[in-house]
């Protein structure tokens, strides 16, 4: 029994020590001053920088999102770009704070990689990019053809068993980065571009006769699309989980960039005044300052804000919402309520 005992004690002791390791991000963040966000860093309407040297796309304004909550200022952001193979690597050891970069959420990767999904910032699938002169307009008319897809993604798994379903043949050929991917595509070296549907819109944008390319309907896979925080810092992963959940919510009460100072003012209803956190009993409970919505929102937009600049009709990509449509407007985006 003094063995069981000791034992015990001995664990207690490991993990009490062990403790700070893995609590600590948003002391660590105030104390640094700057929020290190992991990004993809070449894919339009994501994450891109462009020669001036401003960062832009849906996941970098989460990322500033969540500098305004805990900064105050959306600008206070270092953007590390990593690969889908460096990513959680880089989050598990320390070397970003969040991972905000196209990262698929799976069972796989949540229970081994050391990190934890926050929620779906973006509901995406895997999808095919081809020249409109070689007249194919489904994917089932891909048999026999090279396929350009990133290594180490989902990508080149999905692309096998949808080819395998379908009794086709594949020429896969694998990159190590999208943008190598993409080039290879460009020079004929494959006929097809094979990525998340939302990238591909990306890349073709940025391509310089961009209207000869077609992203083909079929959606081949479920790429539920989630910012990553480490394991073990429950404070942390409340705010940016939270943070997530207020631009959903706050699209759906409509609160945006424009009325949010009124709102705080203004607001009587409860879920209104919860979701504000015009007490600052939320804002006390996560450890940061009471205004932290308010900054969030005014700073950043809400998630229809955020969409439309990156994404929608207010990008050259010109996505429409589908799935992203809140869930009262027949998408899938929903958040849980204030109250």
């Amino acid at each position: 029994m003094r063995r069981v005992v000791r034992s015990l004690s001995i664990l207690a002791l490991t993990l009490a020590l062990s403790q700070p390791l893995l609590a600590g991000t948003l002391e660590d963040v105030k104390a640094r001053g700057t929020l290190r966000c992991g990004v993809n860093g070449g894919a339009p309407g994501l994450s891109l920088k462009d020669p001036a040297g401003h960062w832009s796309g849906m996941d970098v304004d989460f990322c500033r999102a969540v500098a305004a909550a805990t900064l105050g200022s959306k600008d206070k952001v270092a953007f590390v770009p990593l690969t889908v193979a460096a990513a959680p690597v880089a989050l598990a050891k320390g070397e970003v704070d969040l991972l905000a970069r196209n990262f698929s959420w799976n069972l796989e990767r949540d229970v081994s990689a050391g990190i934890s999904f926050v929620g779906i910032l973006l509901f995406d699938g895997q999808g095919f990019l081809v020249r409109r002169d070689t007249g194919i307009l489904s994917a089932l008319e891909l048999d026999d053809k090279r396929v350009c897809a990133l290594e180490g993604s989902t990508s080149a798994d999905h692309v096998r068993r949808y080819f395998d379903r379908h009794r086709m043949d594949l020429d896969l050929r694998l990159f190590p980065d999208m943008g190598a991917a993409a080039k290879a595509y460009l020079a004929d070296e494959c006929q097809v571009l094979t990525s998340d549907h939302l990238q591909l819109y990306g890349l073709r944008a940025g391509m310089e006769q961009g209207q000869d390319h077609r992203v083909l309907p079929e959606i081949i896979s479920k790429e539920p699309l989630s910012p990553a925080v480490r394991e073990g810092d429950g404070r942390w992963f409340d705010l940016v989980r939270w943070t997530l959940f207020i631009l959903i919510d706050a699209e759906e009460l409509g609160i945006d960039s424009r009325n949010v100072q009124r709102a705080m003012s203004d607001a009587q209803a409860s879920d209104t005044r919860l979701l504000l956190d015009v007490e600052g009993q939320v804002a006390k409970n996560l450890g940061i300052d009471r205004d932290w919505v308010a900054r969030v929102i005014g700073q950043v937009g809400n998630y229809g804000e955020i969409y439309a600049r990156n994404l929608g009709d207010q990008s050259p990509l010109k996505v429409k919402r589908g799935f992203n449509a809140l869930w009262n407007d027949g998408g899938l985006l929903y958040a849980p309520p204030p109250r």
